[in-house]
């Protein structure tokens, strides 16, 4: 269960910054709601983080929260955003994704 609740502070921390990247390009209430989004997934992230470390190791929670967050966040730049996207931010993403499969393998 908290391997869930980990990867759902994952998934806040790719919506926190989404909607960081966002408040570049827009003004006026638009801007407002964006940051509001931003504080909304930045504090549900912690909180979510701060739950899945009861029983996880932080020493394995927070790599694998940070791979969550990176790869996630270079997938919604590239698709959302229409951001590019190299072939070597692609190896060096495969990498982290390989790392938090194996810090998941190694910690049982």
């Amino acid at each position: 269960m908290n391997w869930i609740v980990l990867i759902a502070a994952g998934l806040c921390e790719c919506f926190f910054t989404f909607c960081l990247g966002k408040t570049k390009s827009v003004t006026g209430n638009a801007l407002f709601l964006w940051w509001g989004g931003f504080v909304f997934f930045i504090i549900a992230s912690m909180l979510l983080l701060m739950r899945a470390t009861r029983s996880l190791p932080l020493s394995i929670a927070y790599p694998v929260w940070t791979g969550i967050g990176a790869v996630g966040t270079l997938l919604l730049s590239a698709l959302a955003l229409r951001e590019s996207v190299t072939g070597g931010q692609l190896f060096f993403t495969a990498l982290i994704i390989v790392s938090v499969i194996g810090l998941k393998m190694a910690s049982n």
